[in-house]
């Protein structure tokens, strides 16, 4: 086992990855911009390291500084968390380079799913299906209506090196994707360096559901059930639940079985989650990450599993001690994502915290790096907390989910506290009926109410 990891991270993940780490009796190494000078996890960390000035592309992005960070330390392996340099298969190789060991996936294995036409067609050889579309990049506009006329309208247009929605375009005819596909092209260029697009059959109203996998890479792959992450906001995810009130038994063991099947063929090693859209029983790929998930608590409360925990221990060399048929599945769990926005009009809300107080009780856990006093910076992802909850039953988790966010105070600034409580007031919610497109849906009868109100 590592006796020091440098964590190349920030807020609660970084604190996540610490706690993980210190309960296994391992040394940390925080790294941190000037900005998070008094980050929680900075104060935590044994030893921390300033890399850089606010801007991320100076100091959660500079490979060369947190590379400097683990040499002067003396750490041994490197925990990249989730987002910033996580998914970076040159990242990877270079702290394996160093002589550092890099706690993620291989090089190869970050590379091939983080291309996503190359994602495609890999785990198309797997036996994985996938969303009817283009074979590979879309490269002119004649053979884009060809392709378009051959999966049928509505399509989606995708950036091949992309996520988040940029670049991400529904056409439901000729002229839509006559306009859309140059724009999609440009922001898939402007945002990732690369103007490649593909297509994809765009499906009305499916689920996002996602698979929680870990492997050794010594042939022992497990998987972790299903977390459904359909209630999303501009491609962001701002609920998840596990397991999905969509499915049943038999598609989980299912989809699980041929998870496990093409991630043993492949040899991973890690944590990774392999994402698919289902619809009408059907289940199709359209990514996979290569890293730790925000929303990995959920899978930890319904399996007992510590996801961070695993990831340190395979990159040490272990192998996993659990065999499929010993993951038991219980009860139900829930996560909101608390981000210091306004609950109506998503506008940032950077600030110093108030009053601060952190719900519990059983079943009951908050992954958060606030604290009263602590300045949320401008400059990164508006993420704050996590709020996690457990119950036996769906309907138990709801109701600890509905008094733990009456209980939860963060003074100082706006957070998006009231939007989830309204949420999962909602009696689609409640009963589980909703797709990706539900929250979109919601938020515009929310304000249309609000306006009728005001007249």
């Amino acid at each position: 086992m590592f006796e020091k990891i440098l964590i190349a991270n920030r807020g609660e993940i970084a604190l996540r990855i610490h706690r993980a780490c210190r309960e296994l009796g391992i040394h940390t190494v925080a790294v941190h911009s000037t900005a998070d000078a008094d980050a929680m996890h900075v104060r935590l960390a044994d030893e921390s390291v300033c890399i850089g000035p606010p801007a991320p592309r100076q100091s959660y992005l500079n490979m060369q500084a947190i590379l400097s960070a683990a040499t002067i330390t003396g750490a041994e392996a490197i925990h990249p968390g989730v987002g910033f340099l996580a998914e970076n298969a040159d990242f990877a190789q270079m702290v394996q380079d160093h002589g550092l060991v890099f706690i993620g996936p291989s090089p190869e294995h970050i590379r091939i799913m983080g291309d996503k036409i190359t994602a495609k067609k890999a785990v198309q050889a797997l036996g994985i299906p996938t969303v009817p579309g283009s074979d590979g990049p879309v490269t002119n506009d004649e053979e884009a209506l060809e392709i378009a006329r051959r999966i049928g309208f509505p399509i989606l247009i995708k950036a091949a090196a992309g996520g988040g929605g940029k670049g991400m375009k529904i056409c439901r005819n000729e002229e839509d994707l006559r306009t859309q596909l140059p724009v999609a092209r440009s922001e898939a260029r402007s945002f990732f360096g690369n103007d490649a697009v593909f297509f994809e059959k765009f499906l009305e109203k499916p689920r996002h559901i996602e698979l929680q996998i870990l492997g050794d890479g010594q042939g022992n792959v497990i998987h972790l059930g299903e977390r459904d992450c359909s209630l999303q906001r501009r491609h962001q995810k701002l609920l998840e639940e596990a397991p999905s009130p969509a499915l049943n038994a038999d598609e989980r063991e299912a989809i699980g079985q041929i998870a496990l099947k093409a991630m043993g063929t492949l040899g991973y090693a890690s944590a990774g989650t392999l994402e698919f859209l289902y619809e009408d029983g059907q289940f199709y790929f359209i990514e996979m990450n290569t890293r730790l998930q925000v929303e990995h608590p959920v899978s930890e409360f319904i399996t007992g599993i510590d996801l961070v925990r695993e990831q340190i221990r395979i990159a040490a060399g272990g192998k996993l001690t659990l065999k499929q048929e010993d993951v038991r599945f219980s009860g139900a769990a829930i996560e909101v994502r608390i981000n210091a926005e306004h609950p109506e009009t998503f506008a940032p809300s950077p600030g110093k915290i108030g009053e601060y107080h952190a719900p519990g009780g059983p079943g009951v856990r908050v992954d958060s790096a606030l604290y009263s006093g602590y300045k949320v910076p401008s400059h990164y992802d508006s993420l704050v907390s996590k709020l996690i909850v457990y119950g036996k039953t769906r309907n138990e988790c709801l109701m600890r989910l509905r008094r733990a966010l009456e209980e939860y105070v963060i003074g100082g600034i706006q957070t998006t506290i009231p939007l989830h409580q309204k949420i999962i007031a909602d009696p689609d919610f409640i009963t589980g009926d909703y797709t990706i497109h539900w929250l979109e849906h919601f938020m515009e009868r929310t304000a249309a109410a609000k306006d009728a109100d005001g007249a």
